[in-house]
């Protein structure tokens, strides 16, 4: 069953918290927390976003991942921010790089990309969105490890 939230355009739940649930914004000057939401608001975006692409619904990505509808939904939502094992498990039943998640999340830096490669990729007219998408997380996953090897 879905949540009536679920119709709510998304910037309407970027300031929600879980114990504030309309939305709004966190006490004054509480930059941290503000932005803590945005990230965890951008990560379920994304992660909603590469479900759709998938062609899998919420109830059969929750199951492949190991985690509750509801958990999955508030993830979705930008309601909650995820711990590092359930973000691998998300990726894996994503079939994406755990590591795009944990970027997504605050979880790691991000390494600049080589905008020459990520251009070529998103000019090719032959690849679909989904390609596109999953060819540039597999460079920047190369570029990362490239980076860990170098230490």
């Amino acid at each position: 069953m879905a949540d009536d939230r679920d119709d709510l355009p998304s910037d309407d739940l970027a300031g929600a918290s879980p114990g504030n649930a309309a939305g709004g914004s966190a006490p004054h000057g509480d930059h941290a927390v503000d932005h803590l939401l945005e990230r965890a608001g951008d990560l379920g975006a994304y992660i909603r976003s590469q479900r759709e692409g998938a062609r899998l619904s919420l109830r059969k990505l929750a199951h492949m991942a190991g985690v509750s509808n509801p958990y999955l939904s508030q993830i979705e939502r930008g309601l909650r921010n995820p711990s590092a094992e359930i973000l691998q498990g998300i990726a894996r039943a994503l079939e994406i790089s755990s590591e795009t998640l944990y970027v997504r999340a605050g979880l790691l830096d991000e390494i600049e990309p080589d905008v020459g490669v990520e251009e070529a990729i998103a000019a090719a007219p032959e690849l679909t969105a989904p390609q596109k998408v999953a060819l540039v997380e597999m460079y920047r996953s190369f570029r990362r490890l490239a980076a860990l090897d170098e230490e």
